[in-house]
């Protein structure tokens, strides 16, 4: 099973045409929705939600991935739920680069502090973050200097920040999965 969030964006058709190609490792690919407005609500919808679709199946080894703002959540969620996350240009401070587009933007620094500390330290290892050179929206060259002592870290020189087509790195992420 792998359980895809989509970023701040919710509608963009690219979110099916992802899951889509996900289906290539895993035929059972889940959209988990939020709000993408309300921090603290879709901290807890989101927490409860993906340990009820992990009850449901009988994968033993589920993968979350999030893109943009869902890469954001794949991580803390994932960590909190026990399994790996794949992380696409994660946006790692939404507090600070999305005043004005989301309410309460300081939400996501109290999450940050309210999280485990040293998360990272105990989820060594169990995410694979992939960054798109040519992100104009993130900064991934601080997204890779925060995560690299964790996280495995492959770079794309072809997507954007959306990153529209997955399918130069399925292979990737479904050794990822099964590992």
């Amino acid at each position: 099973m792998i359980l895809y969030l989509h970023g701040f964006d919710a509608t963009s058709p690219g979110n099916h045409e992802k899951m889509r190609q996900l289906q290539f490792i895993d035929d059972d690919v889940r959209l988990v929705s939020y709000s993408t407005l309300h921090p603290k609500n879709d901290m807890q919808y989101l927490l409860n939600e993906v340990n009820k679709q992990i009850a449901l199946s009988d994968d033993p080894a589920p993968l979350i991935l999030g893109v943009g703002l869902g890469g954001y959540w794949a991580e803390r969620i994932g960590f909190l739920n026990g399994i790996k996350s794949v992380l696409i240009n994660p946006n790692l401070a939404p507090q600070d680069n999305m005043v004005g587009k989301i309410d309460r933007p300081e939400e996501y620094a109290d999450i940050a502090n309210k999280c485990v500390k040293g998360f990272r330290d105990k989820n060594t290892a169990k995410a694979l973050c992939i960054l798109a050179r040519n992100d104009t929206v993130t900064d991934n060259l601080a997204t890779e200097a925060l995560l690299k002592d964790f996280y495995r870290i492959e770079w794309d020189e072809e997507q954007q920040h959306k990153f529209a087509s997955l399918a130069a790195h399925l292979q990737l992420i479904k050794t990822f999965k099964q590992s």
